[in-house]
């Protein structure tokens, strides 16, 4: 064991060292953001000057699908297979993942699935991270370490919150755990990540206005409290009807083509039944109804309807994005209901929402204060919280393991991936 006065050089020499592997990971993850984010805002723009796109949903999502079967090796496992190597699997993460992954959720939101941006962004990340650790030689301790790098420095760079990056990358892993052995390593990849996105290639993020913060009070926590739990428990439905038509889907269509195909033509249905498409794409524009109060109370439901079948049904892309407007459209409605701002709970379910679905609370409250600034603090704690409680030991990450059961009264065992526990609980009922 080495003593206190010697440890420093070891100390510095780590520094050093995870500043120039993080930093590369960083500088790659952020780049590849960059041409992300720009390629959606073209593919979104494209999809609305040439509405007949529309009809070529379900023939690209037939060639990503195949595309994927036939030379996407273990690709289509997604940021489940970047949990899982980071927990110590010896499965290898293929550097293709990134081109197929970024290929493919432009093709998404080309033609009008509605689908996110952040499982694409983390993917890429844990492609290079995975890139420079095989370069390096890194061993299978420091392996682990460069993996949540990668997570990091895409969540952070391509929301443009740092923190929260950081933060994700460490807590996405297990539920009440997170991994401080990995904690500089992380920032620096996401620091380098999001001022890489930022300000190397000028690529910038949307900011929605809080507006004012009510006066705390006892009647303002409760009412709170109760729109927390709703995020929650709509964050569970989301997860759990994801996982549902994936099952549905490939269980009457065994061949991921046809699944595509045929998740394409409900999607264009839904379309043509509602005589809209603003459901589409990452849902940005709800988002911004959602912050005027511009939103009807079943917008968020229809959202989320059209997010599961187009993900259910095999589509590339992420969940987070169109969680924040599921969320915020959810929130705003209940401001009329609650006689609360309606921004300030727009805001509160924007992160919220998203927090039960991830089951990262501290990394959704950094970003909450990352985006709407910290007088809000009290409220966006609280509403984490309460909504990763009430969402249960469920979540869109089916590879997330139990670090800590949310509640001694509720009875899992420790290290288990929240895909064990669901087919437990499947053959139980």
């Amino acid at each position: 064991m080495l003593r206190n006065q010697n440890m420093y050089p070891y100390l510095l020499f780590y520094i050093i060292k995870w500043t120039i592997l993080a930093g590369l990971v960083g500088l790659l993850a952020g780049s590849a953001s960059a041409f992300f984010l720009v390629s959606l805002e073209w593919a979104a723009k494209t999809r609305e000057t040439y509405s007949w796109l529309l009809f070529l949903l379900p023939f690209g999502g037939m060639l990503v699908s195949f595309l994927y079967w036939k030379y996407g090796l273990n690709s289509a496992k997604g940021n489940n297979l970047l949990i899982e190597q980071a927990h110590g699997a010896k499965e290898s993460i293929p550097f293709r993942m990134a081109p197929f992954v970024l290929f493919g959720t432009i093709v998404t939101h080309l033609f009008g699935g509605s689908a996110g941006r952040e499982g694409t962004a983390v993917q890429m990340g844990g492609a290079f991270s995975e890139f420079i650790g095989k370069l390096f030689k890194l061993d299978e301790a420091d392996r682990k370490i460069i993996i949540i790098c990668g997570i990091s420095s895409g969540f952070g760079s391509v929301f443009g919150t740092p923190l929260a990056g950081t933060v994700f990358g460490l807590e996405v892993l297990a539920l009440g755990l997170i991994r401080h052995e990995a904690i500089f390593p992380a920032f620096v990849a996401a620091f380098v990540g999001d001022y890489v996105t930022t300000s190397l290639w000028g690529v910038g993020h949307q900011h929605y206005e809080i507006g004012s913060i009510p006066v705390l009070s006892f009647a303002l926590l409760l009412k709170v409290i109760f729109a927390a739990i709703l995020f929650g428990l709509t964050s569970t439905l989301f997860s759990e009807l994801t996982h549902w038509l994936k099952k549905q889907y490939t269980k009457l269509f065994p061949n991921p083509m046809m699944k595509s195909f045929v998740g394409g033509l409900v999607i264009i249905g839904l379309v043509y039944l509602l005589g809209t498409r603003k459901y589409l794409g990452l849902g940005l524009p709800l988002i911004d109804d959602a912050f005027e109060g511009e939103v009807s109370p079943l917008t968020f439901i229809t959202k989320l309807l059209f997010t599961t079948l187009t993900l259910g049904a095999g589509y590339q892309g992420g969940e987070v994005t169109p969680l924040f407007a599921i969320g915020s459209t959810l929130g705003s409605s209940l401001g009329d209901l609650l006689h609360v701002s309606i921004p300030f709970l727009a805001a509160l379910g924007f992160i919220g929402v998203f927090c039960g679905a991830t089951n990262t609370p501290i990394a959704c409250f950094l970003m909450g204060i990352e985006l709407f600034g910290s007088e809000a603090s009290l409220y966006l704690f609280l509403v984490c919280i309460i909504s990763y409680l009430f969402s249960g030991h469920s979540g869109i990450y089916t590879s997330q393991q139990i670090g800590v059961s949310k509640s001694k009264h509720i009875s899992v065992t420790n290290n288990q991936s929240l895909q064990t526990i669901r087919l437990k609980n499947n053959k139980r009922s």
